[in-house]
């Protein structure tokens, strides 16, 4: 129940179903969370509960951060549900072809646990377009689909393709977390469509900050510390970071797995201790780690396949701990990051422009406080206070047409 401070009333709040396929498998656990954190911002509009992927080791449902989770089965054999977690469903693909055949039982599961569940809620946000928003698009059901980057960038040939543009037709509304994907998503459409809105997940700026820093946290002596947080997919650019530390006096932190970490792991060897790898990290102990290092930086890249950063929120956590950012030119960064105002851009794959930048901040220290100043009231824009306000009053508009 809400209060309508308008009409003197208690009314019912409208009961909204979240579907996605990235969220955390429990209390702690180091996968993504932003679209917990969204969704238990809108509790306080909306009745809330979140639909995602069934995990070994995860329960069917509970409740977290005042939201209800469910999660669905999707193959016979649990132990075999490997298709989305830990990670994302493209880049689990990637890691091990046969997953692939994982494919079509999520679409068909999802399909008909929606079935049997949409009658009870009123609207539905589905996060990516695939699946969530192609599987919703076969209900009458209003909902608005949000692209994060990946599902609208790539996967654009064939039966795919044809369904992500039916998809975005059928929306109540599309959202997208950047300009960047905003044009992706327009071109994929062929401007069809309403235009989409620009709504970023964002930052919890309470869980951030400097007040978190342990001195030596890395056992660095009196090294500085250069920090990637990420998974260790092509996209993501890593090995051009590695090969940039070869003319930085400071090691550089991991943190994070994927298909790329072995490989990486060997480009590294040759720099000894400087790199380190720390594996996942949970978003507590991220708090720390971020507040402990004395320079961010995101080297992303396009894949092969087209996939691009749709935002990059681990710099917006970055930015949230007064952690100077160096990023690439890729995707939406360029919309978070203004070149020497919050951060340094370089291009992409620019071994030399990442050199430059990150001696230039670590041996700058008035440059430094300069970036950190902006970063934090860019930060507090990205808030999940502030984008879940917008979120609320996109899916209200729905139901004043």
């Amino acid at each position: 129940m809400k209060y309508d401070e308008q009409n003197g009333k208690i009314q019912k709040k409208k009961k909204l179903l979240v579907t996605a396929s990235t969220f955390p498998r429990w209390e702690g656990d180091t996968e993504p969370r932003f679209v917990l954190d969204l969704s238990s911002h809108m509790t306080d509009e909306f009745d809330v509960t979140v639909l995602v992927p069934a995990s070994p080791g995860a329960k069917d449902t509970e409740v977290m951060d005042g939201v209800k989770v469910i999660r669905y089965h999707y193959f016979p054999i649990h132990k075999w549900e490997t298709l989305c977690y830990p990670g994302a469903i493209v880049p689990r693909i990637k890691e091990k072809k046969v997953r692939i055949l994982l494919v079509p039982f999520l679409f068909i599961s999802l399909y008909f646990k929606l079935w049997r569940i949409l009658p009870e809620y009123d609207i539905v946000h589905a996060h990516w377009l695939i699946p969530q928003g192609i599987v919703q698009s076969f209900f009458k059901k209003p909902y608005i689909v949000t692209g994060h980057g990946g599902d609208v960038t790539s996967l654009n040939k064939g039966i795919i393709k044809k369904l992500k543009v039916r998809c975005l037709k059928k929306a109540s509304h599309v959202t997208v977390v950047s300009n960047y994907l905003k044009e992706r998503v327009e071109e994929l459409a062929s401007h069809e469509i309403e235009e989409p809105s620009v709504i970023s997940m964002g930052v919890d700026t309470s869980k951030f900050g400097k007040q978190y820093r342990v001195e030596n946290y890395f056992n660095q002596g009196d090294k500085k510390v250069v920090l990637f947080v990420g998974r260790l997919a092509e996209k993501k650019g890593v090995a051009y970071l590695i090969e940039a530390m070869k003319s930085v006096d400071a090691i550089l932190v991991i943190v994070g797995d994927g298909p790329l970490h072995d490989k990486l792991v060997e480009q590294a060897k040759e720099q000894g201790n400087k790199i380190r790898f720390v594996g996942s990290k949970t978003h507590e102990e991220l708090k720390t780690i971020y507040a402990s290092a004395d320079i961010f930086v995101a080297p992303s890249i396009t894949a092969k396949d087209g996939d691009q950063e749709g935002l990059g929120l681990v710099m917006l956590e970055a930015m949230a701990s007064g952690l100077p950012v160096v990023a690439s030119r890729s995707g939406g960064i360029g919309e978070v990051i203004q070149n020497k105002i919050n951060g340094l851009l370089c291009d992409e794959k620019n071994i030399t422009q990442f050199t430059e930048n990150i001696n230039f901040i670590l041996n700058n220290s008035k440059f430094q406080q300069q970036l950190i100043a902006n970063e934090l009231a860019t930060a507090s824009r990205y808030d999940y206070g502030v984008q879940a306000k917008f979120y609320t009053e996109t899916i209200n508009n729905i139901y004043r047409r």
